[in-house]
């Protein structure tokens, strides 16, 4: 199925100015500046979380200027964050391109990212709304947050299902949480409206988290990194966590903390996916999506009136799901 294609249908033409804007918002006279946001523009993406602020801005009323320069805004705050992440990562790639800090060096990558952050303020100051304006500020604070909370759990020895979503929510559904009520609010939406919508963004987000998440137990070069990435990097993810915390073998959880404390090689961290696979860590992951899932369907049925509109949300929701890259 063209998920894509369905998502986009009743949002072609506002998408379409989306793009536009976007890119305008990333173009620069000066020499050095207007070549890294030029890199950083070749990057494009699916927009997903700009077609998300759309159709829920949709399916509350219509798409203004006041949602466009809110989606410009969310978007610019996004890329801002992933560039500094690529710095404090220290990444080489992103999205099968590389990096800022890859092409260029740590300094202008940061200074590259504020710029884009300060572009992003600039764009939600012309939606004249200080709840949107609010709420991007708060978005702001909680990725901030996210990242610092994953940083000082990966030296902490508890394996916690519970970190773990607070981690998501503080990341990756903070995002989605964000797009969905911001489109709301930018419809001039009920406060009831704007918070079944930000709910599931929320779990819209939770999903596309654990699918990512999936992903790093099989070696696929379409995704863009290798089986096992996320251990290497400290993390255990809501399969290992789940495998390891039902286990009731002392070396597997020795593994995890090794894991945790950086200590991990690769034929250990081998053994981990390999032991998550094999003791039911991705079907519980994926009982989980569903159950997420559920929750989200409840506010597409109950919530959204517009037919168009809903075939494109539920094709939002079944493709973060079923996603394969």
């Amino acid at each position: 199925m063209d998920y894509l294609s369905l998502i986009k249908e009743p949002i072609s033409s506002e998408l379409e100015e989306f793009i536009a804007m976007f890119n305008e918002s990333l173009e620069h006279e000066d020499g050095l500046l207007a070549q890294a946001l030029n890199h950083i523009r070749q990057r494009g993406g699916k927009r997903m979380r700009p077609m998300l602020i759309l159709l829920i801005t949709k399916a509350f009323g219509s798409v203004t200027s006041v949602a466009q320069h809110a989606a410009i805004g969310l978007e610019l705050l996004h890329t801002a964050s992933l560039v500094h992440d690529d710095v404090v990562d220290e990444s080489g790639e992103r999205r099968g391109q590389a990096s800022v800090n890859a092409v260029y060096d740590n300094k202008v990558s940061v200074l590259v990212g504020d710029y884009i952050l300060s572009t992003a303020l600039l764009h939600v100051s012309y939606t004249h709304s200080e709840q949107i304006v609010r709420y991007l500020a708060q978005l702001g604070r909680t990725l901030s947050d996210g990242e610092i909370l994953q940083l000082s759990n990966i030296r902490n020895e508890a394996i916690s299902e519970e970190v773990y979503y607070d981690i998501i929510k503080g990341k990756t559904a903070a995002l989605f949480e964000a797009c969905a009520a911001i489109g709301a609010q930018a419809a001039g939406a009920t406060p009831e409206q704007v918070a079944a919508a930000s709910k599931f963004g929320q779990n819209l987000g939770i999903i596309f988290q654990i699918r990512d998440d999936i992903f790093d137990y099989y070696d696929a070069k379409e995704i863009g990194k290798p089986t096992g990435n996320d251990m290497v990097e400290g993390k255990l993810t809501l399969p290992a966590i789940y495998a390891v915390n039902n286990s009731d073998l002392p070396s597997i959880k020795a593994l995890a903390l090794k894991v945790k404390d950086g200590t991990v090689n690769a034929d250990e961290i081998a053994v981990l996916v390999d032991y998550t696979k094999t003791h039911g860590g991705i079907e519980y992951a994926e009982r989980r999506m569903w159950e997420f899932h559920a929750e989200a369907q409840q506010f597409i049925d109950s919530m959204i009136t517009d037919e168009a509109i809903k075939r494109a949300l539920q094709a939002y929701l079944d493709y973060v799901i079923a996603r394969t890259i």
